[in-house]
C-alpha cells in the first residue's frame, strides 16, 4: 500500500474534480482568495516532482525533512515524496529552535526542503548540518545552496505527461516520520510505516462516515494530507496552524460557506473562538454535517455552543488517540451533551467514547518503569483508574533512534498479531458499557499519602464555575509530601479584585467530592501556557514551576500538607 495510489486512483476515475482550494491573497472586498488544484492537476505536478526528486538523488527510503506550510506546494510534495519512495520528516516548526536542531539532528534526513525562511535557519543554526546533503527551497528563485522547487517542476515536465512508476511498498516499510508536539516531554520521532497509514485512513473513514466527494477544512496540516486519500477536496484556510485559538473566525466561517464544507477538523481552542464569534453574529454553517476536534478533551460547553452554528442533524466527533496511534476512540457530541456532559462535571473524567474496531484497549497498573513483557496480572478492572495501553495495526511501533522511549512506551507481547501493546502515557478506565474515560496524563498526577488525584477528574469540578475560563491541578514540593494546588485561569472580563472571593467559593466547591476535598491553595494565573500545535493541551510543568515559586517561603504550607 502507498497513500499515492490512492490519489492516482482518484486521479483516474475524477480527474476534473476538485483536490484543493488554496488561498491566494485577499480579493478586492477584503475576503480571502482562492484557486483550484483538481485531482489531475495534483497527479501531474506530484508526478513532474518526482521525477525531479529522483534527478537530483531523492531515492527511495531516504530521510527527507519537509518544512513548508500549509499550501499547495505542501500537498504535491507530499505524494511527490510518497512516490518515490523516499520518508518525509515531519517537525512542528513550533516547538523552538533548540528542540528543532535537536530533532533534526536525530533523525539525519539527507535531504531538506523548506521555504527560504527555514533554509536560512538551517543555515545559520547548523541543522543537520552533518546528514543533509540535497536542499530544495520552496517559493524562491535561488537554491541556498541547492535547487528550487521551481526548477525541479521544470525538470520533471521534461518528461511529458509521463506517470512516475510508484514503487511498491511493503507493508513494513517506512513511511514517513512524524514528530511529536513535545508539550508532555521531549518530541520524539514516530516511525510510520505504510501498514500504519493504511490503517488510520480506513479506520477514519468508518468512524466519521466519510464519503468521497466532501469538502473538509482541515486547520492542522497533518489532517490535511489524509484528504485526497479519503477522496475529499481539500479547502485550506488563511491563518496561522500554528495558532488555531487566535484565529480570525471570518478566514473559517467565510470559505467553509463559499466553497460548501462538509467536514472541519479543529482543536478545541478554535472551536471556542471561532463558536464565540458565530454565536454573537448569529452565523451559520448550513452545508457542515461533521467537526472533528482533537488535541484535548472538548468540553460541553464548547460543543453546544458550536453546534449553534451547524444544522439540526450535523455533530461533533472528539477522537481520543495520539501520534502514536489514531485514533484509539470517538465519542459524538450527541452523547456528551445526553449523558457523560454530568458526570464529568462531578469528577468522573471525559468519556472518549468506544474504542474504534480495529484497536483494543486494556488499563494496567500504574507503572513509571518500562514493562518488559506482557502478563494479563497486570490488567485492572472495570471503573478501576490506571494506564491505559492499546494494540492495533494503526500503532506504531517505534521511536526513531530511541531506544529508551521505545522500551519505556511498548509491552512486547508474542501472543497478538502487532507483537506489542503501546502504553498512551494517560491514565483513564473502562465503564461498563466498555467506553473509555480518560483522566489526565501519567505525568500530572499527583501522589498524596493514601491516594492519587488525577488531574482532568479534579479539574472538571472546579471548571463548573461561572467565572473559571479552566482549572489546572499541579504539584508543589512540601517539605515531607506533594502539596496539590489548584492553578485558575478566569474567563476574560472578571475583575482581578473578585480573586479572593472566587478562591473561597472553589474551596466550598471542593468540599463537595472526596477527591477534590484536600485542594486549598488556589493561585491566579494570567493566562495559562498551551501547547502550540493545539493551543489546548495545559502546559502543567510549567505551572508547576511557577506555582512552586509563588508559594517559596510562605507559612501557609504545612509540613503535613494543606488543612
Amino acid at each position: 500500500m502507498n497513500v499515492a495510489s490512492l490519489v492516482l486512483e482518484r486521479a483516474q476515475s475524477e480527474p476534473d474534480a476538485p483536490a484543493i482550494h488554496f488561498p491566494v491573497g485577499r480579493a478586492p472586498d477584503g475576503t480571502t482568495g482562492f484557486e483550484t488544484a483538481t485531482n489531475r492537476d495534483l497527479d501531474l505536478d506530484s508526478d513532474a516532482i518526482a521525477h525531479g526528486l529522483e534527478q537530483i538523488g531523492v531515492v527511495r527510503g531516504m530521510r527527507t525533512a519537509l518544512m513548508v506550510r500549509p499550501s499547495l506546494d505542501l500537498f504535491v510534495l507530499m505524494l511527490a515524496l510518497f512516490k518515490t519512495g523516499a520518508i518525509p520528516v515531519l517537525i512542528d516548526p513550533g516547538i523552538g529552535l533548540r528542540r528543532l536542531r535537536r530533532c533534526l539532528g536525530e533523525a539525519e534526513p539527507e535531504a531538506f526542503i523548506g521555504i527560504a525562511q527555514a533554509q536560512a535557519a538551517r543555515v545559520a543554526l547548523g541543522w543537520a548540518r552533518a546528514s543533509v546533503r540535497i536542499v530544495v527551497t520552496v517559493g524562491r528563485r535561488f537554491g541556498w545552496g541547492g535547487t528550487t522547487l521551481a526548477a525541479l517542476r521544470e525538470a520533471g515536465s521534461s518528461h511529458g505527461n509521463t506517470p512516475y512508476p510508484i514503487p511498491s511498498t511493503r507493508d513494513e516499510d517506512d513511511a514517513a516520520i512524524l514528530y511529536t508536539s513535545g508539550s508532555t516531554g521531549p518530541p520524539k520521532g514516530v516511525i510510520y510505516r505504510h501498514s500504519n497509514f493504511a490503517a488510520q485512513i480506513e479506520a477514519i473513514r468508518n468512524l466519521v462516515h466519510i464519503e468521497p466527494g466532501e469538502i473538509d477544512l482541515p486547520t492542522f496540516a497533518p489532517f490535511a494530507l489524509f484528504d485526497p486519500a479519503l477522496g475529499m477536496t481539500s479547502l485550506i484556510p488563511e491563518m496561522d496552524p500554528t495558532r488555531p485559538g487566535s484565529v480570525d473566525p471570518r478566514r473559517i466561517l467565510q470559505p467553509a460557506e463559499r466553497f460548501g464544507a462538509t467536514n472541519l477538523f479543529g482543536s478545541p481552542a478554535l472551536l471556542e473562538t471561532v463558536g464565540r464569534y458565530g454565536v454573537l453574529h448569529g452565523v451559520k454553517l448550513s452545508t457542515l454535517r461533521r467537526v472533528v476536534s482533537a488535541g484535548a478533551p472538548v468540553s460541553a460547553e464548547t460543543m453546544a455552543r458550536f453546534l449553534e452554528l451547524l444544522p439540526d442533524d450535523a455533530e461533533i466527533h472528539t477522537p481520543y488517540g495520539a501520534t502514536e496511534c489514531l485514533p484509539v476512540s470517538c465519542i459524538s457530541s450527541r452523547e456528551v451533551l445526553g449523558e457523560t456532559a454530568a458526570l464529568t462535571d462531578a469528577g468522573a473524567g471525559v468519556c472518549v467514547g468506544a474504542p474504534v474496531p480495529s484497536i483494543e484497549v486494556r488499563i494496567l497498573a500504574i507503572d513509571d518503569g518500562p514493562i518488559e513483557k506482557w502478563a494479563p496480572a497486570l490488567e485492572l478492572g472495570v471503573g478501576q483508574i490506571g494506564e491505559i495501553v492499546v494494540r492495533g495495526p494503526q500503532a506504531t511501533a517505534a521511536y526513531l533512534n530511541r531506544p529508551e522511549a521505545t522500551a519505556l512506551a511498548k509491552i512486547s507481547d508474542p501472543e497478538v498479531p502487532e507483537g506489542f501493546w503501546h502504553r498512551m502515557g494517560d491514565t483513564g478506565y473502562l465503564d461498563a458499557h466498555g467506553r473509555l474515560w480518560y483522566c489526565g496524563r501519567k505525568a500530572d498526577r499527583v501522589e498524596r499519602p493514601g491516594e492519587t488525584l488525577h488531574s482532568i477528574p479534579v479539574e472538571a469540578v472546579f471548571d463548573t464555575h461561572e467565572s473559571v475560563l479552566r482549572t489546572a491541578l499541579v504539584g508543589v514540593p512540601g517539605i515531607i509530601e506533594t502539596v496539590p494546588v489548584l492553578c485558575v485561569e478566569l474567563l476574560e472580563g472578571v475583575p482581578n479584585s473578585a480573586s479572593r472571593t472566587i478562591a473561597d467559593e472553589l474551596r466550598t466547591i471542593g468540599a463537595r467530592f472526596s477527591h477534590t476535598r484536600c485542594i486549598s491553595h488556589v493561585l491566579f494565573h494570567p493566562r495559562f501556557p498551551v501547547d502550540i500545535r493545539h493551543n489546548a493541551k495545559i502546559g502543567r510543568p510549567a505551572l508547576a514551576r511557577w506555582a512552586t515559586r509563588q508559594l517559596r517561603g510562605r507559612l501557609d504550607i504545612p509540613a503535613a500538607g494543606p488543612s
